[in-house]
Formats: structure tokens, sequence, C-alpha cells
């Protein structure tokens, strides 16, 4: 009699819970789909964050000293000048006194931040440029999904499902014993379909720990205290432990996985070292995007042929 185990190692495809997951798999994809393609490759882009915020911030503006400078209530009223029908709700003053004053105008929904010369008070321009503007809306996208709290939340059930579908493309992925060599690496001379489904199963194969590892830390940065709690009952927090526990390490690791950003926390892995890491998460960041393509491409064939 031929066990489930001998099936599901030589005939895989016609275990009755390869089916079930297969669908979870699939609709899960279908689902999140282009939502972890969005995900993905603003986290590719946001690895080089820092060197992304150095490009677009211009040095400050410096102004002429000329007698006193201008009381906050004084630059708020030369703000409302400059843009009647606007409201200044709050002045930023640098610590270098020749810098320019920000000054933080409102109208209903619209707002503006412009710069002020703290001893005039003439307009000197926008206190965001496009380029800062941009760069802080894709890390606004990337974090929160441009939706703050509610965002950031969503954002966590994204990371849950990009988990599943982690987990359940693993099982789907087991071709049986004759045949998983097939599986992990790239068909060039089949048919383009066959090619698609190669370059699936191949990406799949070898980017799942990665992509898993997004998924968890993902989750993390977005549920923190549901991890703290679970930390908290795999190793109690004890006179004795505290500041020790193995559990903190892995929180701690868990925030620097998911950027890839390990220069100064890895001894020995200096400059060259952290730009190779930073590579690497930037290039497997598109590993899901490919999935999603060539998983859309697979289903849309089946619904073809239906």
């Amino acid at each position: 009699m031929v066990t489930v185990w001998q099936r599901w190692t030589r005939q895989p495809q016609n275990i009755w819970l390869r089916r079930a997951v297969f669908q979870v798999h699939l609709w899960s994809g279908i689902g999140v789909g282009l939502y972890i393609f969005l995900i993905s490759v603003t986290g590719s882009v946001l690895v080089y964050r820092n060197e992304m915020f150095r490009a677009v911030t211009p040095p400050p503006i410096i102004v002429a000293a000329s007698g006193e400078r201008l009381s906050e209530e004084r630059l708020k009223e030369a703000a409302v000048q400059a843009y009647p029908g606007f409201t200044a709700t709050s002045v930023s003053r640098p610590r270098n006194p020749a810098q320019a004053v920000e000054v933080t105008l409102r109208r209903t929904t619209v707002e503006k931040r412009r710069l002020f010369d703290p001893y005039t008070g003439r307009d000197l321009g926008e206190a965001m440029p496009i380029g800062l503007s941009l760069a802080l809306g894709l890390l606004e996208l990337h974090d929160n999904l441009l939706g703050g709290t509610t965002g950031r939340t969503v954002n966590g059930v994204g990371a849950l499902a990009l988990i599943i579908l982690c987990v359940t493309g693993s099982v789907i992925w087991w071709p049986g014993i004759a045949r998983w060599r097939e599986s992990v690496w790239l068909n060039w001379r089949a048919n383009w379909k066959r090619i698609n489904w190669s370059l699936h199963s191949m990406v799949g194969f070898w980017m799942l720990l990665m992509v898993l590892l997004w998924g968890v830390t993902g989750a993390y940065l977005c549920f923190p205290n549901w991890f703290s709690d679970m930390a908290d009952a795999i190793e109690p927090l004890t006179e004795q432990n505290a500041g020790a526990r193995h559990v903190d390490t892995v929180l701690y690791w868990l925030a620097y996985l998911h950027f890839g950003r390990f220069g100064g926390r890895i001894p020995g892995c200096g400059p060259t070292c952290n730009a190779t890491f930073k590579f690497l998460w930037a290039a497997i960041g598109f590993a899901p995007p490919v999935m999603f393509v060539t998983g859309a491409i697979m289903w849309w064939n089946r619904v073809l042929r239906l």
C-alpha cells in the first residue's frame, strides 16, 4: 500500500492537501499581488534612502544679518501678507540666526511650508523642494501606504499575507523527487509558457528565505507589540536577564535585517561590506515583482484555457 509520504515524495500533484494549498496560494497572490509589487519596488529604492535624501536635500539658505530678527508674530504676519487666505500656524527657527526661517501656512486641507528672511520677512521660496517632497512621499508610501496608522495596519496585514504566500508556495513548489532539479533552474529550451513557469519556480526556490524574512520583519515593524509579547512569553523578563535576553537581540536585528543596513553592526563590516549588503537587498527586492508577474501570467493562461 502506498503511503501519503510516498505519494508526496513521488507524485505530490495528486494529493488533495496540495491542491487545497495551491488554491490558497493562487487567490492570496491575486489578492495582494499588486500590493507586494508596489511595496517591494519602493523597498528596493529605499534601501538607499540615506543617499537619496542627501541628494535631494538642498543646503540651508543663509541671509545677510540686518538689524534685529523679527518676532514670531511679525514673521507670521509677513507670511499671511504673502499668502492671503492662509493662516500661519507655526514658525521653526534654526539654531543659526543667519539661516532662513520656516513658516507653515494652512488653508482648509492645503498646507504650505515656506522659507522667510528672519530679518526682513521676505519670502525666500519653498521649504520643501519637489525632490525632497517626493522622497518623503515615497517613504510614507512604503511605511504607511499614505494612510497613517491605518495604512501601517494594512501594511502589517500585507506582510502576513506575504508570509502565507511563502509558506504555501514552498508546499506547492515540491514537484516530486524525480523532478525537483527542474524546479531550481531555468529551462531556456522550453516554450514560453514553460519558461514562465520555470522562472516563477526558480525565483521562488532561491529567494524563499529572503522574501519570508521580509514578511516576518515587515510584520514586526507594523505590529511590534505582538512580537514583544511573544518575546516576553518565550523568555520572561527578570532581574537576572534584564538587558541580556536573547529575544531582545532577535528583536533588535529584525529591524536591521529588513533594511539591509549592517555597517557598524557586524564586526569587520566596513563601507564595502555594507554597500554589498545594500546592493543585494535592493536587487533581491525585485524577486517578489518577478513572482507576481510570472504568477499572473500563469493565472491568465489558465483563465484563457477555460
